[in-house]
């Protein structure tokens, strides 16, 4: 049940009740007041009939229709009043024992204001109820719109977009909790952004000592501690370039530059150079394949489309197994390789940076970068573990009316 049904439904629960209460308990104490100033008047036409020895304003002496319960009850020694229904409307009646053992008694008719007050009570009552539903359901439905806008904007936050903020309207409890939530994803931002300018400086910095040391590492002498220090040199240099390309995408400033490309001979560049710049094993190349369903010739950025491919070929080859198949097919391209699979994670949130696998290898970025990209070309990134084993990553590009021409 929503928010606002639960108020509507709150507000016409509680109108009903009071509209309830008050049409059944209004009659009644104008009834017990009718009997109390009935017995006044008992007691008053009783003592001017005491004093002028005969029956007075109006009092009977054993009237011979006395109600029953009324005369049992003077009978116990009590003054008593009680209210009879006829034909002709209600009769409030009052009686007393005497000295010489009659019954004192003085009827009166009702004035029927109870009758006429209890009807007018629940035409009011039920009105009322109606007025405050249709009330409560207009507030209701203003809050929830409200909470929904709210919700909305927060789940933009939550999704990374630290523009989106909450509206601020009124001076109620929910402008205060927005509020309260627009300071907190202004700190989120503004911690993001130092955290990223420092990274971005740090790996700026990093950029001559690490050409430097490149440069040191070639002139080393032929052998194993050369080829140890140029390996880690390089992987140090790869990821100092990864972590100035993430903070350039975080920074959004990046721009495609498109053009027409033939999709089949960029993706084997991209196998080419994945084999040529991995180490084979055990004295062989790496077993890449590209496999061209159908080609075509889409418009995009031919530089970010090879970055995002080379990153899904080398993480295949790095945590996943051989062989690695290519697949070309249209404006679709599919990585696919035959190890584990992509972590539950991954399949679930997408990449995330500075998280990896079971394996705990490498810092995340490679598919993080991949995933940039492909948003910066507007093109759909999915990840999935086939059903036979593997991990299938699958770029498609935007298709533009001239696509495949």
């Amino acid at each position: 049940m929503g928010l606002r049904l639960k108020i509507g439904v709150t507000i016409t629960v509680t109108a009903t009740l009071a509209a309830v209460v008050t049409a059944s308990q209004v009659p009644v104490l104008l009834t017990n007041r009718e009997r109390d100033v009935q017995l006044e008047r008992l007691l008053y036409a009783a003592r001017v009939t005491a004093q002028q020895g005969r029956p007075a304003q109006g009092l009977e002496v054993d009237p011979s229709d006395l109600p029953g319960p009324l005369r049992a009850k003077v009978a116990g020694g009590h003054r008593a009043t009680y209210v009879q229904s006829t034909d002709h409307g209600d009769v409030i009646w009052a009686a007393e024992g005497s000295d010489h053992g009659t019954v004192l008694a003085l009827r009166a008719p009702s004035n029927g204001l109870s009758g006429e007050v209890e009807r007018v009570m629940w035409q009011s009552g039920t009105v009322g109820t109606g007025v405050a539903t249709v009330i409560g359901l207009g507030l209701a439905t203003r809050f929830a719109r409200r909470l929904r806008q709210s919700a909305r904007s927060a789940e933009q936050i939550a999704d990374g977009d630290l523009t989106a903020r909450l509206p601020e309207t009124g001076r109620d409890e929910i402008t205060t909790l927005t509020h309260a939530v627009n300071a907190m994803a202004d700190a989120l931002a503004a911690r993001l952004q130092a955290e990223r300018e420092v990274t971005a400086n740090i790996a700026h910095e990093l950029r001559t000592p690490v050409a430097g040391l490149i440069a040191a590492a070639a002139l080393l002498p032929e052998g194993r501690a050369e080829d140890m220090v140029k390996e880690r040199a390089w992987r140090l240099r790869d990821l100092m370039e990864d972590v100035l390309e993430v903070a350039r995408l975080d920074s959004g400033t990046e721009a495609a530059e498109s053009r027409w490309v033939e999709l089949s001979a960029l993706a084997r560049r991209v196998v080419r150079a994945a084999a040529e710049g991995r180490p084979a094993t055990a004295g062989s190349a790496p077993d890449v394949r590209v496999d061209v369903v159908s080609d075509g010739t889409v418009e995009t950025d031919p530089r970010r489309v090879e970055r995002v491919l080379t990153n899904l070929v080398t993480n295949a080859l790095r945590h996943g197994a051989e062989p690695v198949l290519v697949e070309v097919d249209g404006p679709t391209v599919r990585v696919r390789d035959h190890g584990a699979g992509f972590p539950e994670h991954l399949l679930a949130q997408g990449p995330q940076r500075f998280r990896t696998g079971a394996e705990g290898t490498g810092l995340g970025l490679g598919l993080t970068i991949a995933a940039g990209q492909a948003a910066l070309l507007g093109a759909h990134l999915t990840f999935a573990n086939p059903d036979d084993g593997g991990a299938q990553a699958t770029l498609t590009l935007p298709v533009t009316p001239e696509t495949g021409r």
